[in-house]
């Protein structure tokens, strides 16, 4: 993509930012680039196969990038939405960074896989997106690429298990959450995990029981899940990034549903626009209050 590589040679040349941070193409196939080289401006691309959340990257979390200096980093709409949160929770300042927008036709469920997008292939986020051109962005490269192909829904996902009675529900999550190893690549993955010192890493008082075993691995995964609430930004990176394959962002996509029904509000890419969670508004319901 030549405007790409033009604008990130421009960007480093001019000393606007001291690192460009992309995608380039690896040994299993897409992985982030970090430019520090005008010279190498040259190896980012973007195509289905650039599945990895950015945002990431620029987290406060993330010290050893920021040492690298001012970032400019690349942005599909569903990384634009974590970006505009890590803005309106004060995570990052608008000076800090520089956003490139990508308009974006949909990606591949995992980096490795080539060739057009299908039903089979193409990552759940993608289903219905409103946001395949970013709005936030400093600058906005590409020309917009028809829609991606009908894959997963997950609102269906959602809609199936809620529809089981609970005992067969609890089942299932049992099941799931038992492979959980507490590897924690959801939370490592995630651009909006930002807690300097995580709930699951203090020991007093201990609030979740650290081994991997039925009890810990629930109390984990509800209160990540309750953490993101009306916060996610919907990117499934927490999903692809679980070496067990465990459905979770069907937690977060559920309580993204339960925020929107009980608070009019969807998660977008304006950090303007107040969360839930930090904001108070005369007309919120107060069913829950007896």
């Amino acid at each position: 993509m030549k405007p790409l590589q033009d604008l990130a040679r421009q960007l480093l040349e001019a000393g606007d930012v001291k690192v460009v941070i992309g995608y380039q193409d690896g040994r299993r196939g897409v992985q982030p680039a970090f430019i520090t080289d005008p010279a190498q401006a040259e190896r980012l691309i973007f195509d289905h196969r650039c599945v990895h959340n950015l945002a990431t990257y620029v987290s406060p979390r993330r010290g050893h990038v920021k040492r690298l200096g001012r970032a400019a980093v690349m942005l599909k709409g569903c990384d634009a939405r974590a970006v505009a949160g890590l803005l309106r929770e004060s995570q990052i300042s608008r000076d800090d960074v520089v956003l490139i927008g990508v308009r974006c036709g949909g990606v591949h469920d995992t980096p490795d896989v080539s060739g057009p997008l299908t039903a089979e292939t193409v990552a759940p986020r993608c289903h219905g997106c409103t946001v395949r051109e970013p709005s936030l962005p400093d600058h906005l490269v590409g020309e917009l690429p028809p829609a991606p192909p009908v894959g997963r829904d997950l609102d269906a996902d959602v809609a199936r298990l809620m529809a089981m009675p609970a005992a067969e529900r609890l089942a299932f999550w049992t099941r799931e959450l038992d492979k959980c190893v507490r590897c924690y690549a959801c939370r490592q993955v995630c651009p909006l995990c930002v807690c300097e010192r995580c709930i699951v890493d203090k020991t007093q008082p201990r609030w979740i029981e650290p081994s991997a075993h039925a009890r810990g691995n629930l109390a984990w995964h509800l209160t990540r899940a309750q953490h993101l609430a009306g916060r996610c930004s919907g990117c499934s990176e927490c999903e692809r990034a679980c070496p067990e394959g465990i459905p979770v962002h069907l937690f977060n996509h559920f309580l993204a549903g339960v925020v929107r029904d009980a608070f009019d509000h969807v998660v977008s890419d304006d950090p303007e626009v107040p969360a839930p969670v930090g904001a108070f508004r005369k007309d919120d319901a107060e069913e829950f209050i007896v």
